[in-house]
């Protein structure tokens, strides 16, 4: 068995390319499993979602923001918190445009229905036996605190607290980490798009299992920011300035 995981494309088609190509150049997979968080917060969520169309042998489980756009929820800040609050008013506007923005693109390529649809986690068992759960913040949930260096032990003892699995794997922070917690492996793939942290590059894993043991290589990809930011001012996006930030390792 050999499976790349993704997470956290948020509408980027160069990052997704160039993902794509260094999976061609590491003599490709036989699936793809997909952590959520496919289109908003980026340029091209239509380019996105015609390549993950054209995927063999690929699982998809939903993000908080797929969620946002498919079912019109909204993440913080929500209209009660930006009373007499320029910074949140003028974050509530921009984000809240952004996913209206993203929720036509979608729309427009008729794969809403797609999106509103997505199952919360992925499990299945590898060769070896180990138990997999893939999903996008934590078991259980799209949302949330998630998984990130440095977090309190306990916190994320108690997010993996009846997790039914031995290998679970996450995206959402956009901050890798692998981790052993008791019995259980956690690992955060990064993200693809909007990377955290300082390294700018798109993030993904190489899954290898067979009957005796299973491995996980973590990879890291060059693409082209500044072509990302300038995507964004070209086509006018409601949440240029925000997204730009994390293209210039700001974030």
């Amino acid at each position: 068995m050999r499976v790349a995981i993704l997470s956290d494309i948020h509408g980027n088609s160069l990052a997704l390319d160039a993902v794509l190509a260094d999976i061609a150049a590491q003599g490709g997979v036989e699936q793809f499993w997909l952590l959520g968080d496919y289109v908003a917060l980026g340029p091209d969520p239509a380019g996105v979602l015609a390549r993950l169309e054209q995927l063999s042998e690929a699982i998809f489980t939903r993000g908080n923001t797929d969620r946002y756009v498919a079912h019109d929820e909204r993440p913080f800040p929500l209209p009660e918190n930006i009373s007499n609050n320029r910074e949140l008013f003028t974050r509530y506007v921009e984000l809240n445009s952004g996913f209206a923005w993203t929720k036509g693109g979608v729309t427009a390529v008729n794969k809403l229905d797609w999106l509103a649809n997505l199952p919360l986690e992925h499990r299945v068992i590898l060769p070896d036996g180990t138990r997999f759960l893939g999903v996008h913040a934590a078991p259980g949930t799209d949302d949330g605190a998630g998984f990130k260096p440095g977090m309190d032990a306990e916190q994320m003892a108690a997010q993996l607290a009846d997790c039914d699995a031995d290998l679970v794997v996450v995206g959402h922070t956009h901050q890798r980490m692998d981790a052993q917690m008791g019995d259980v492996r956690l690992v955060n793939l990064g993200s693809v798009s909007n990377p955290v942290g300082g390294d700018l590059r798109a993030k993904y894993v190489i899954l290898t299992a067979d009957k005796t043991s299973h491995a996980l290589e973590p990879r890291f990809v060059d693409y082209d920011q500044q072509a990302v930011i300038d995507q964004l001012e070209n086509i006018g996006h409601p949440s240029a300035t925000f997204i730009s930030q994390f293209m210039r390792g700001e974030m």
